[in-house]
């Protein structure tokens, strides 16, 4: 059948294309208005009443408190993750707008994480290989940061273009030598770069595919700006591995979208794009890297492999197609939430002192979901200098450099980016010399000598 396209993309012939894809439940059409409801899925516009998962009020997680506003009161915001019973898409509700995500001093940087650099040089080699990108090839990032990935094809002699909406993070790419262009993606954006850089032989989104409220005209924007015989990938943490794992704490304002390959690989066949490979990553506790091409290109190395219905049936077995799969979710946060505070009471009682590293978005929720502040944490500690001298969001926990552990010795570690915790252990082992023991939260409490 053919699909009714929202207002929005009109007048685009390549977005007018089937949904083939076979569907285990009846699929519905998305909304015919540009932007779903409030209240409804942002994708196919269906009413959203399915509780995934209830955090309570918390505030911004990359919002960091400056010293000169610890007095002043937070905005917090209903973190309430709802499952569309129509498309099975998990989703919060809109209520920040993407200037509040990405503001222009944009707390997290990725150049500061040294794994998160080999994977991107990684995958820079592989990509080149693969698809054999030279200097004639256009490599285009979508919410490129400072420039952690692109600067590996800038050093293969191949042009890029990042666009990044954070203003901090945009300019510390252009001192790296990266042409970045600062604004939000979308069609409109799309257009704009197509006419000025052209189409992109390659098109990469890493975890931005979550951030962005409007779904579908990020979609579009992305089949609008790939070249007809291009490829797209783009990597987000994969909802299979965030419910095995209890990850509750992966969810935040700023993660407006929690992605099975089922419901993407809908969504980019409603825009005219098909996924023809995908990879599963251990990044971010458990990712996907889904690789996307024109419909209508089915030239040499685009054709769909075993992959694709391999995973497509893995999920389909697991249950993501079934209101059931996501029941029990709730229950085992709250469960994790009783486990870390039942071990942090404990450890207060016994005297001993326990101290966070990291700043990170998921470790916000964890702490204002569980309400732990200075009471059983004494600061945190992180490797960006942006964030050391703040405070954490609704905790008020201070950061500090890591330096700061060596100076008071805790007897406990808390591991807040747990998805890093073999990197932190190596980071920090001196901690072992007094007795000190790492602590890691999800996907429940476990103490590391």
């Amino acid at each position: 059948m053919m699909n009714s396209l929202p207002p929005v993309l009109e007048g685009h012939a390549v977005y007018d294309l089937p949904l083939v894809l076979p569907s285990p439940v009846g699929f519905p059409v998305p909304t015919s208005e540009a932007v779903a409801p409030a209240g409804t899925c942002r994708f196919c516009g269906t009413p959203l009443h399915v509780t995934f998962v209830d955090l309570g009020p918390s505030p911004l997680c990359q919002e960091h408190v400056r010293p000169e506003d610890f007095d002043r009161a937070e905005a917090f915001y209903d973190l309430h993750a709802y499952v569309c019973r129509a498309c099975q898409l998990v989703q919060v509700k809109d209520l920040i707008t993407p200037a509040d995500v990405f503001p222009n001093d944009y707390a997290y940087l990725s150049s500061y994480s040294p794994s998160w650099l080999r994977h991107a040089q990684a995958y820079t080699a592989m990509a080149i290989e693969r698809f054999g990108l030279g200097p004639e090839h256009l490599v285009v990032e979508v919410a490129s940061n400072d420039g952690y990935l692109l600067q590996y094809f800038v050093e293969a002699g191949i042009p890029v273009l990042g666009i990044e909406p954070a203003e901090n993070a945009a300019n510390y790419a252009r001192q790296k030598g990266i042409n970045t262009l600062g604004k939000f993606f979308g069609l409109e954006t799309a257009r704009d770069v197509a006419t000025s850089c052209g189409r992109a032989d390659l098109l990469i989104g890493n975890n931005v595919l979550a951030h962005v409220p409007d779904i579908n005209d990020f979609v579009a924007g992305l089949s609008l700006l790939l070249k007809p015989d291009g490829v797209l990938t783009m990597e987000f943490p994969h909802l299979l591995r965030l419910v095995a794992g209890n990850q509750f704490d992966t969810i935040y304002h700023e993660h407006f979208s929690y992605l099975s390959f089922w419901t993407v690989e809908h969504i980019f066949a409603y825009h005219g794009l098909t996924l023809f490979d995908v990879e599963e990553l251990p990044t971010h506790g458990g990712s996907l890297r889904i690789y996307a091409r024109h419909a209508a290109c089915t030239g040499p190395g685009r054709a769909v492999t075993a992959a694709v219905p391999a995973l497509r049936a893995q999920e389909v077995q697991a249950g993501v197609c079934d209101l059931d799969f996501y029941a029990n979710f709730a229950a085992s946060a709250k469960e994790t939430k009783r486990k870390l505070l039942g071990f942090l009471i404990d450890a207060k009682r016994a005297g001993k002192t326990v101290v966070g590293y990291g700043a990170p978005g998921k470790g916000n929720t964890l702490l204002n979901y569980c309400g732990i502040r200075t009471d059983f944490v004494d600061y945190t500690v992180d490797l960006n200098p942006h964030k050391q001298g703040n405070f954490l969001p609704g905790t008020r926990l201070p950061i500090y450099h890591p330096d700061r552990i060596l100076e008071t010795r805790p007897d406990y570690v808390l591991i807040l980016p747990w998805n890093l915790r073999e990197e932190i252990m190596e980071q920090m082992a001196i901690i072992r010399t007094w007795g000190g023991q790492f602590v890691v939260p999800i996907p429940e409490v476990r103490v590391y000598a």
